[in-house]
């Protein structure tokens, strides 16, 4: 039987301390949660980053707690003190259910059962015996294929939680609108007329070569003369520059020049993001922009976006030359691209911008 369906909990902990790609896949979870749970107190326990994402998703999400490092937990460095200090304060929260939601539960139950909850639900390897715990825990094995998004909902559904959205959201800020707009780039760009391209990755096995990334940037703005710019953090600048070095046509540099949520502002009105798979991609996901997505060194079954008609995975092998399927992917949606960005364009900033978070909102309510 469901859990919910005999325990309804009003303080609920979930665990998923990864990065934004990661984390973003977990909204339709949350969401869910928050559906069949509308009266309890969610919070969210993640790297300190998704503080912000917290914010954002204030309909599904009540509270955070910064997850300080834990041994195996490869994301940030363990530091045993603030280990300590967070599960103290994490017992002094009560919680009546924790929501291991970080990965199989090898290493997560662990942190999972010192959060001091009444009950325990989550993955957990399938070759590991729970039933002692049975009675009051609720235990899935761990589902070794499929969507990262629905494994996620696997687990609320195993739970009791009826929903089925798989949408994901990444809601604008009027301080993201302000950023970009102080930024300097936004008067230099007009809505839906531009391309984004995104040569970075968290991890070095998950980015495509820059010659690559270089020769497809020139490609599209020869064809469709929109301008390119050139998207990554402050620690890829480096690798930005040796892309636009490469480049025949001129770019956009927009690379450390803006926090995260002054990012998502920029790609929202871009119309067309061509990236590796990392953050940025499930970003034009929540945001509905259309995306071709490289994965050189990550499997798409689980990590593509979802809607296959929008967004577009190309597999990079090590041993082929993969820029012309990039190119056509990329040209079939420029050319399938809706009038929307046409629209919006000729409309006042504000209205552009409510127009792009109002779009998303209504996509993240369906059921």
């Amino acid at each position: 039987m469901p859990l919910f369906r005999s325990f309804r909990p009003r303080r609920i902990a979930v665990l998923r301390a990864l990065p934004i790609a990661d984390t973003l896949c977990a909204v339709p979870a949350l969401r869910a949660l928050r559906r069949e749970c509308p009266h309890a107190t969610i919070t969210l326990i993640g790297l300190p980053w998704a503080r912000s994402l917290s914010e954002r998703l204030s309909r599904y999400v009540d509270d955070f707690l910064p997850f300080p490092g834990f041994p195996g937990f490869p994301e940030q460095p363990v530091h045993p003190p603030a280990f300590a200090r967070f599960v103290l304060e994490a017992r002094s929260r009560e919680f009546d259910l924790a929501v291991q939601m970080h990965g199989d539960g090898h290493v997560s139950n662990r942190v999972a059962r010192l959060l001091g909850a009444r009950r325990i639900a989550g993955f957990q390897p399938d070759s590991e015996d729970e039933a002692d715990e049975r009675s009051r825990n609720a235990w899935l094995a761990y589902p070794d294929h499929g969507h990262e998004v629905r494994r996620l909902l696997a687990l609320t559904r195993f739970l009791g939680c009826a929903s089925r959205d798989e949408s994901l959201e990444f809601p604008l800020l009027p301080a993201d609108l302000a950023e970009l707009h102080d930024s300097g780039l936004a008067r230099r760009l007009a809505p839906g007329r531009y391309v984004c391209v995104h040569p970075g990755a968290r991890s070095a096995e998950r980015r495509w070569s820059v010659e690559h990334f270089a020769a497809v940037a020139d490609a599209l703005h020869e064809t469709s003369g929109l301008p390119i710019v050139v998207t990554g953090s402050e620690n890829e600048r480096e690798l930005a520059a040796r892309m636009r070095s490469r480049m025949r046509s001129p770019a956009v540099d927009a690379t450390g020049a803006t926090s995260f949520g002054a990012l998502a502002a920029l790609v929202a009105d871009a119309r067309l993001l061509v990236a590796n798979d990392t953050g940025v991609s499930q970003l034009a996901s929540a945001l509905r922009v259309p995306s071709v997505v490289i994965f050189s060194g990550s499997d798409p079954r689980r990590w593509a976006p979802l809607d296959a008609g929008l967004h577009r995975p190309v597999l990079a092998r090590p041993d082929g030359d993969h820029r012309r399927a990039v190119v056509a992917q990329a040209k079939e949606l420029l050319a399938a691209a809706s009038d929307e960005p046409a629209r919006l364009s000729s409309a006042p900033l504000p209205m552009r911008r409510t127009a792009v978070v109002a779009r998303h909102r209504s996509a993240g309510s369906r059921s």
